[in-house]
């Protein structure tokens, strides 16, 4: 089973939590890298609304293009990018020059938009999101795979699209779906190379079982082979071995069940007491991922 780990780029300027610098960042992807970590995603927003003061975030494909020019390995991804945010003829013009900076180590992760509540602040439509979405990725898909889309849709018209820069891969990047109900499940087994979701008790996951057998029916309900379809898995949130006295085997033990589910990366949100202290944090993981790797 692979595992990745997730930098968080959000932040209050002289509040809590402190903005993450670019050096934090390049050193703590570096770090990863270095530790052995497969993938390192990134989240996506605009703005996290809070009484005690507005969070922003570091744009998230800036920070992916500098991360792939500062690293040789590991794959880069996002978990997700908000669909609502940008015309899909930008989100696939993007992924493609992704995967050219990291030299084919690019994951298009994406959904259909889980921060409404910044939408109306910045005039973005919120409404629709599946059915937007719904049109978004059928054009994702098709400048992505073939170069070419076409689509008179209700939200989206795209009269002849081409997309002449691909990348490196032929097919473009891996596209990530995150899916968590049977519309945007069935979505990804139509559009997705790979399916997401996440949890916030990691320490249960038999609670996924569901999910995961509703995932294989979609695939079946839309003619594909289930195990054609990979599946990752993002758990929020982990403690670094040694920072609560738990060792690396008792947290490689917390992950291993997720293999038995079919998943074949899991992606941690690392605790850590200080945003500063995520690198310290990536690197007590070495045991860990080495253990996962190994199971």
């Amino acid at each position: 089973m692979k595992i990745g780990v997730y930098l968080r780029l959000f932040g209050v300027p002289g509040g809590r939590p402190e903005p993450p610098s670019w050096s934090l960042l390049r050193t703590a992807a570096i770090a990863a890298e270095e530790t052995g970590f497969d993938t390192v995603v990134l989240e996506d927003g605009l703005l996290l609304l809070d009484d005690e003061g507005n969070a922003g975030l570091w744009d998230p494909i800036s920070i992916a293009a500098a991360i792939a020019a500062a690293t040789t390995r590991i794959a880069i991804g996002h978990a997700v990018l908000n669909n609502p945010y940008r015309h899909p003829a930008l989100v696939a013009r993007a992924a493609a020059t992704l995967d050219e900076i990291s030299g084919g180590r690019y994951v298009l992760g994406i959904g259909l938009g889980n921060t409404p509540d910044d939408y109306p602040r910045f005039g973005i439509p919120a409404d629709h999101r599946f059915s937007r979405f719904r049109e978004s990725i059928a054009v994702i898909c098709d400048l992505l795979r073939t170069g070419r889309a076409q689509l008179d849709g209700q939200f989206y018209t795209v009269p002849d699209g081409e997309l002449v820069l691909r990348g490196p891969r032929p097919s473009g990047p891996p596209i990530v779906i995150a899916a968590g109900k049977p519309k945007m499940l069935r979505l990804a087994a139509k559009f997705a190379d790979e399916w997401n979701w996440w949890t916030a008790t990691p320490a249960e996951p038999e609670t996924m079982r569901e999910i995961v057998a509703e995932m294989d029916r979609a695939c079946e309900e839309t003619g594909r082979d289930p195990a054609s379809l990979r599946r990752s898995i993002d758990l929020f949130s982990i403690t670094p071995p040694g920072t609560d006295g738990s060792s690396a085997q008792a947290v490689a033990d917390l992950l291993a069940p997720y293999a038995g589910l079919g998943f074949g990366e899991v992606r941690v949100n690392l605790t850590v007491p200080e945003p500063t202290a995520i690198t310290a944090g990536i690197t007590a993981m070495a045991p860990v991922v080495e253990l996962v790797h190994a199971a």
